[in-house]
């Protein structure tokens, strides 16, 4: 079974993962619910004959999944991406609702690449990575057993994506988003260009970069944007400061 429609744009990431029987239910999971396009960072084990138990009907899933050096390969050419994750974290995107984060995500899938992104499954994701996404989501689960089995998290986003790409809803605007490597590209312009200004304190990077990845995630910077910010920081390092 191929995907088709939003559901064909729809990568599932998952970083690191130690247990080649949850990459096999993972697939499985995302199979029953008509995703297929599986980005494996850096697996413990894999391929393995215990990924091929657990996948059952899903091994071609398996069979046409992609292994990423980084979570950066993983997001080349998608223009929208959520990090899942039950931690809350101090300089975050504001986190959304596992059924809220599914439904910008099938929407922006209509004309789009996009991913869910899910962390180890003992320590899930850091800070840096959840940063290089554009929204931070959780399942909300009961406060007496938070943690799902990376499968069981899988299953649910794969279930809640599907019912928000099913609804017609309302189109897709026509804008076309900056991809994740163009917004990456603009990050590193601007720690850079700030560094030089002297504006960006060299004993604290980290802090203001996370605050400014926070802000523009919410902006969700379209192509024309990042190439004016650019531009802009272009003249500024250019600039003569004899002037």
């Amino acid at each position: 079974m191929k995907a088709c429609g939003p559901l064909s744009r729809i990568r599932v990431v998952l970083l690191r993962p130690s247990h080649p029987g949850n990459i096999g239910a993972a697939a499985r999971a995302m199979k029953t619910m008509g995703i297929t396009r599986l980005y494996l960072v850096r697996p413990k084990k894999f391929p393995d004959p215990e990924a091929r138990a657990m996948a059952s009907s899903a091994v071609d899933v398996l069979a046409s999944a992609k292994i990423c050096a980084d979570l950066d390969a993983a997001l080349e050419g998608t223009r929208f991406s959520v990090a899942m994750s039950a931690r809350s974290r101090e300089l975050s995107h504001p986190p959304l609702p596992a059924r809220a984060a599914a439904q910008e995500l099938a929407r922006a899938a209509q004309r789009d690449e996009v991913a869910m992104v899910f962390g180890n499954e003992r320590v899930g994701l850091s800070n840096k990575e959840v940063m290089r996404c554009g929204r931070i989501a959780h399942i909300p689960s009961d406060s007496a057993c938070k943690s799902l089995n990376l499968a069981q998290a899988v299953q649910v986003m794969a279930y809640e994506v599907r019912l928000a790409a099913l609804d017609p809803g309302a189109a897709a605007p026509r804008i076309e988003y900056a991809t994740h490597e163009e917004i990456e590209n603009f990050y590193a312009h601007l720690e850079e260009s700030l560094s030089a200004s002297g504006f960006l304190h060299p004993r604290a990077p980290r802090k203001l970069m996370d605050r400014l990845r926070r802000l523009f995630a919410r902006a969700r910077l379209e192509r024309v944007e990042v190439n004016i910010l650019r531009g802009m920081l272009a003249a500024w390092d250019d600039r003569d400061p004899e002037k």
